[in-house]
């Protein structure tokens, strides 16, 4: 049987999740338009740098977590920027949902769809989203 394309773009983030380099969380993301992946990300440490699965993770003091990586969301559309990519009308993909952060460079993309897996422990992210008008969704873990 025929799987939908929903489904192939959950299971193409659980693959790239499985790149990610930090020990802490692994996360795959996909971007798609039009029925077409148009960019990929997971969480890893900056082109250049030393990876968490090499050096170990960098925690901050102040939030507990691991800054030495770049989330699957900034990756993809940090991929995407750098190669002329335009994400406007995107739907996004991610096996987590996203920060605060990730959901402001999701915004500024022009991304107006997020389909996410798993939530995360924090919720300003999701709730900043929906606030701007994007459209976020929970695809459940049993999927």
């Amino acid at each position: 049987m025929r799987i939908t394309r929903t489904k192939l773009y959950q299971e193409i983030c659980k693959l790239m999740a499985l790149r990610g380099t930090c020990e802490r969380n692994q996360v795959g993301c996909v971007v798609v338009r039009e029925g077409r992946i148009i960019a990929t990300g997971y969480n890893s440490s900056p082109t250049g740098t030393s990876h968490c699965s090499d050096v170990g993770c960098l925690i901050d003091s102040d939030t507990g977590g691991c800054v030495r990586t770049i989330h699957a969301e900034a990756g993809a559309i940090s991929f995407a920027a750098k190669h002329g990519i335009a994400l406007d009308g995107s739907t996004l993909y991610v096996t987590l949902s996203p920060c605060l952060d990730c959901a402001k460079l999701i915004l500024n993309a022009g991304i107006e769809k997020v389909f996410f897996g798993t939530g995360y422990r924090k919720v300003e992210g999701v709730n900043f989203l929906r606030g701007a008008g994007v459209e976020v969704e929970e695809w459940g873990v049993s999927e």
